[in-house]
């Protein structure tokens, strides 16, 4: 008997005479987790930006060679001196305080910084990353593609890095779509995260976000090639997040409309397909039975929460804070611009009231059917009964009047394009 078996006939056995106790248990201890993350005041933003990397021709970098990603990470490690390496010894991350370089499963380089309480400090932490990568890369005949989908390779032919998880990852989403490794291999994003202070400021902000990503995706799109040639239409990430896995990504249902809570979400996650799963030794396993069968018998402790969580691809995700994730990756000018935006916005009362004056009384179909919209249309498009181009000044408009004068500057990169009715890809 396998090992997958044999744990699946030893929770059956051990299984509670009220399965649903178990069930409750878990989905108690996933939201418990989420909501230990309220933090009052705080107001801080955590900015994550995943950097494609090209030769000189434009032609795809490899983790592994001479001159590929794992040497970069080498020398990054004279800055970044706290290393990670998987069981056979291949260098996977570099850290040091308020910063991590991790590479993302073809090898983008992805910086995780923050938390930042100023957006100068953001930009200035961005910059000198992007400095000290292309000063690494030089030498290696190497530069930063600066956009959302690799702009010469299609995915299946960029070479996945030495890690286990990414391998399994890799073979259940092929299985479920051909937009799965588009998304692990060929794309690459902006991410900004903030704080919430009580589970009705969580649930609050998890609505407003899940319902401006349309919008956002059209605001942040830097998609322009999709597999190698010029795309068919606008938003390429998100019709890969689409279609990626429906079962872990897009917008969780129910998220916009009134009623849903942090056991809504927890209830989500803990129902989805787990792909893989923790082996015991340090490494990981495949599993694809959902996560409510393989803990049915037994509680979840905290890192098993944490994988759950983790595993879940929505366009707006909860862990211990909330991750908004629908941009895609930008020069570093747009990526402060769009993090000022999210600024002004979430940590505002009067621009946060503002925008849900926006999105009242809409239902889950209505995001995607705003999403659809804008990648035919774009600016011409619709969101929820307005013109496309109406509703993005309007959030534009709330996010500068969140902002202090100071950084209201920050958020001009974006205003203009707004303001033009253009994006990055349309420049492209």
């Amino acid at each position: 008997m396998n090992e997958q078996a044999s744990e699946q006939a030893s929770d059956a056995q051990n299984s509670p005479a009220n399965g649903m106790e178990m069930y409750d248990r878990n989905v108690d201890a996933i939201a418990a987790f989420i909501e230990s993350g309220c933090i009052a005041g705080e107001g801080a933003l955590g900015i994550e930006l995943e950097h494609i990397i090209v030769r000189e021709d434009g032609s795809p970098v490899n983790y592994s060679g001479e001159d590929g990603i794992q040497s970069v990470l080498e020398v990054l490690r004279a800055d970044y001196p706290q290393a990670t390496y998987d069981a056979e010894g291949d260098l996977l991350g570099v850290a040091r305080p308020g910063e991590a370089v991790t590479i993302e499963p073809a090898a983008q380089v992805e910086l995780s910084a923050g938390p930042f309480h100023e957006l100068a400090s953001a930009q200035a932490c961005f910059e000198r990353f992007e400095e000290k990568l292309c000063g690494v890369l030089a030498p290696k005949h190497g530069k930063l593609a600066k956009t959302g989908y690799h702009p010469t390779a299609r995915a299946t032919s960029l070479e996945l890095i030495p890690k286990q998880r990414y391998e399994y990852m890799n073979r259940y989403l092929g299985a479920v779509s051909p937009f799965g490794p588009c998304m692990m291999r060929g794309s690459a994003s902006t991410q900004v995260s903030i704080d919430y202070a009580s589970i009705g400021d969580c649930i609050r902000k998890y609505r407003v976000a899940s319902a401006l990503t349309p919008i956002l995706s059209l605001i942040c799109d830097n998609s322009p090639i999709f597999e190698g040639a010029p795309r068919t239409h606008r938003m390429v990430r998100t019709e890969i997040w689409q279609h990626c896995d429906p079962e872990r990504c897009g917008i969780v249902p129910g998220a916009v409309e009134d009623g849903f809570s942090l056991r809504d979400y927890a209830r989500w996650v803990y129902d989805t397909p787990a792909i893989l799963v923790p082996d015991g030794q340090g490494g990981w396993r495949e599993d694809s039975r959902r996560f409510s069968e393989i803990y049915a018998a037994r509680p979840m402790d905290r890192a098993d929460i944490e994988h759950a969580l983790s595993m879940a691809f929505p366009d707006v995700r909860l862990k211990t804070y909330l991750e908004i994730r629908p941009a895609d990756a930008m020069p570093v000018p747009y990526v402060v611009a769009y993090a000022a935006l999210v600024k002004g916005i979430f940590y505002c009362e009067k621009s946060l009231a503002r925008v849900e004056g926006l999105i009242g009384g809409i239902t889950t179909s209505d995001v995607e059917r705003a999403k659809n919209s804008l990648q035919e249309l774009g600016y011409a498009g619709e969101v929820y009964g307005r013109p496309a181009a109406e509703f993005a000044d309007e959030v534009i408009a709330a996010a500068r009047a969140g902002l202090s004068e100071s950084e209201r500057g920050f958020l001009e990169p974006l205003e203009e394009l707004v303001a033009a009715r253009t994006t990055l890809a349309d420049l492209g």
